[in-house]
This record gives structure tokens, C-alpha cells and sequence, in this order.
């Protein structure tokens, strides 16, 4: 079963179960839930080959889905599900195969295509890290910046998976590596979820496009479109505020 961290509140609102992205973690999001958890039970997951959870040898959408699944039913029936990145695509994959767990659904800036660029290059820049030589962050973040990665934002995340008491990386790098088409990649799932959705966008990032619109509508025929100003793909941790008070006001909407 998936790790994962509770935020719980005492309300009878929808406990709303959220999914993080590629080289994340429950614990990325710990600012985000927390502020959420003020109006209802929160709960942020570590994806199977992430953070605590059990190391596998497959990264399908419909594995994470099936991960998801087992939690849901284990532990709450019916959830709110908001999933970034990779997490959104597993999000929609569960809503698409499994809408009887799903109450609503909020999919932070992917959409369900296939795209055409990797993230290998960030797993080989964490493999050049020597760890055995990191006592503190800051070493790790030197050594990913030597290794190419420019933007200070994602070295800073990647560092968050970096255990620097174990030295090791909380990130199943070889299987993430191997199955990379997976995760750029989306299902062939037949079928829609009716339930009401939200595709909730940064406004510089060219995730989630205009011609992507059709197919969404397709699958989620009552998806709402909310760009974020100023925020691109990480618009959570770019723009927290807004984006905490979209989601907490979409949310309160539809109850």
C-alpha cells in the first residue's frame, strides 16, 4: 500500500486525496495541505517508486491508478482526487477506470496526451550526484547545478527526495528511467468521467494547450479550464496562494 501523509480535519466534507508528480512526494505538498485541511480532511499519497512508498518494477498509469484504488477503498470509499503531473494523469486514469471512487476530480497543468519530451536528463544529473560526499543540501544542489540542472527551483526539488542521513535517493531512479514512455505517455481508456472536473493551468505553461481542449471534453464532459496568472508547470509551489484559493473555492462550489 502507498505511503501517506493525513491532514485531518473534523468536517463532513469530502476528504480530498492529493497526488504529487514526477520526482515528488507526499511531503512537497505539506504547505499546500495543511491550508486546505482548514475546511476539510486532507490526504497527500507517495506514489509507488517515490518518497516512502514501496519500490516496483512497473510505472504505468493504470499501475498508479491501481495504487490509488487500493487506498481509496481501504480507507475512505469516495474521495475529492487533485493530481499534478504525473499524479494528474494518474488521477484521470483512476476517474476514467474507476469513477465510482472519484467525487471530483482537479487536474493541475497536464493533460491527457502524450508528450514529446523526456525527464531523463534530470535522472542522469541525480545520478551524478556522489552522495557519499553530501554532508549538507547545499552540496547536493551544487553538484546538480554542475551536472546541468540551471533552474535553482528544480534543484531545490530534487533535493527534497534526497535522504542525506541514508544517502540515498528516495526515487527508484532505474525503474522511473526504464519506464519513461509510460509516463509521458497516456492509456487508450474508452469511456468518461462525468463527474465535475477542474484542469487548472499556469498561464506560462504550455502543459495543458487550446487543441488539447476537444480530447478533454471528451473524456471529462464537465471539465471546467482556470489558468493561473503568472505561474507555469509547478504552479503550486510558484503560486501557492492562488492556487490554494481556486482549489478551496472550486471545491466549496460543488458542495
Amino acid at each position: 500500500m502507498l505511503q501517506k501523509i493525513d491532514y485531518p480535519n473534523q468536517s463532513s466534507r469530502n476528504p480530498l486525496l492529493v497526488v504529487h508528480g514526477l520526482y515528488g512526494s507526499a511531503r512537497n505538498w505539506g504547505v499546500v495541505c495543511r491550508k486546505l485541511s482548514a475546511e476539510r480532511p486532507v490526504h497527500a499519497v507517495d506514489n509507488r517508486n517515490h518518497g516512502e512508498s514501496s519500490w516496483r518494477d512497473t510505472h504505468s498509469y493504470l499501475d498508479l491508478a491501481q495504487d490509488l484504488a487500493e487506498v481509496i477503498e481501504a480507507e475512505f470509499g469516495k474521495v475529492d482526487l487533485l493530481g499534478h503531473s504525473m499524479g494528474g494523469k494518474a488521477a484521470m486514469t483512476l476517474a476514467l477506470t474507476r469513477p465510482d471512487l472519484v467525487n471530483r476530480l482537479i487536474v493541475a497543468d497536464i493533460a491527457p496526451v502524450t508528450y514529446t519530451h523526456s525527464q531523463l536528463q534530470f535522472i542522469h544529473a541525480m545520478r551524478k550526484v556522489d552522495i557519499t560526499t553530501v554532508e549538507k543540501r547545499s552540496d547536493a544542489l551544487a553538484q546538480l547545478e554542475a551536472a546541468g540542472v540551471e533552474d535553482p527551483t528544480l534543484r531545490s526539488f530534487f533535493t527534497q527526495s534526497l535522504d542525506l542521513k541514508a544517502k540515498i535517493w528516495r526515487l527508484n531512479l532505474d525503474t522511473l528511467e526504464a519506464e519513461m514512455p509510460k509516463i509521458m505517455s497516456f492509456p487508450d481508456i474508452s469511456g468518461e468521467f462525468t463527474g465535475k472536473t477542474l484542469f487548472l493551468s499556469g498561464s506560462n505553461s504550455d502543459y495543458v494547450l487550446p487543441e488539447h481542449r476537444p480530447l478533454i471534453k471528451s473524456l471529462f464532459p464537465k471539465a471546467a479550464f482556470v489558468k493561473i496568472s503568472g505561474a507555469g508547470h509547478w504552479l503550486h509551489a510558484e503560486k501557492p496562494a492562488e492556487f490554494i484559493a481556486t482549489v478551496d473555492a472550486w471545491l466549496k462550489r460543488g458542495e
